[in-house]
């Protein structure tokens, strides 16, 4: 068994440019993910496991449900979720009342990896060192130099960056 399962929902941070559509699409694999772990030189013990390939704009609750079986079914207790920045606060929120039992931070990125790797990195890394750094269960957004509970971190949309709540 790895000690932490990643879990590829898709979102900005797997996007990719489609040259011949002229738009961002979210792609049918992990490659933003693996070529992440791949950086660990294999001291990381994880599995990947791609689910929902999506913008989390697109996200509904049957796919939240497909995301918290997925991670109830897993083996591993400690969990990294991929997932889109829109909507992460609703995933996250549906997970704690699911998953129980287990560790759990989502994580993303406003810039897509493909077009510039170090905020889709620095978040991944922020967000894998605090599953490691601990065992107490709980769901966490790991963002912009923060990890905290789902219900203490919100995203600042008019200045684009993830605030802990204030009050």
């Amino acid at each position: 068994m790895s000690d932490v399962l990643v879990l590829n929902a898709g979102g900005t941070f797997n996007k990719r440019y489609d040259p011949i559509k002229g738009e961002l699409f979210v792609p049918q694999d992990n490659h933003a993910v693996e070529a992440i772990v791949a950086e660990f030189q294999g001291n990381l013990s994880c599995r990947i496991h791609g689910l929902l390939y999506k913008d989390s704009l697109e996200m509904n609750a049957q796919d939240r449900a497909v995301m918290a079986q997925a991670i109830l079914d897993a083996d591993e207790a400690r969990v990294l979720v991929v997932h889109g920045t829109d909507t992460m606060h609703l995933s996250a929120a549906y997970l704690a009342q699911a998953c129980l039992a287990k560790r759990i931070v989502l994580t993303g990125a406003m810039l897509p990896y493909a077009l510039g790797a170090q905020e889709a990195v620095t978040n991944f890394a922020l967000s894998l060192g605090w599953l490691l750094a601990g065992d107490v269960p709980g769901v966490c957004i790991g963002m912009h130099g923060l990890v905290l509970p789902h219900a203490q971190i919100v995203k600042d949309r008019q200045n684009g960056v993830f605030r802990e709540v204030s009050g």
